[in-house]
């Protein structure tokens, strides 16, 4: 299955912050919107980073409160692993593993099209497994 297959599914909606926001606005976007994580982009198009729950709870832990006055280029990741609409989903999935993050922003032609979670990502396994075993059984009864 290709990433664009999940987007199709799930949309492309993806919210972004600026990198000048605060923490505290951070949070308040990743509760409105129930996710985990954000891209940080000027434009809404190019990617200037990622922030996630876990980059919060962590320089929350180090520098305190005073952490969310601070902008949030201050705690984003700014290497950011990408995918495209063409890639493969089973590549991601072991990509996302073997390198322990759970967000991915999609690019199309250099431009952010969308984001896959490991969410999706496990979703989309287990419905290409569920439509393999209901080919097999079909197959079976025949």
């Amino acid at each position: 299955m290709l990433i664009r297959t999940i987007l199709r599914n799930k949309g492309n909606k993806v919210t972004t912050v600026p990198p000048d926001a605060t923490v505290r606005e951070l949070l308040a976007a990743l509760a409105e919107h129930n996710i985990g994580a954000v891209v940080v982009s000027s434009d809404g198009v190019t990617i200037t980073g990622i922030v996630s729950e876990r980059d919060v709870v962590r320089h929350l832990h180090d520098l305190g409160a005073d952490i969310l006055e601070r902008p949030v280029s201050a705690i984003m990741t700014s290497e950011v692993r990408t995918v495209g609409l063409g890639d493969n989903v089973d590549e991601l999935r072991r990509t996302m593993t073997t390198h322990r993050f759970r967000h991915a922003p999609v690019l199309d032609e250099g431009r952010l099209a969308g984001i896959v979670s490991i969410g999706d990502v496990v979703k989309s396994s287990i419905e290409e497994l569920e439509t393999e075993k209901a080919s097999l059984v079909d197959y079976l009864h025949r």
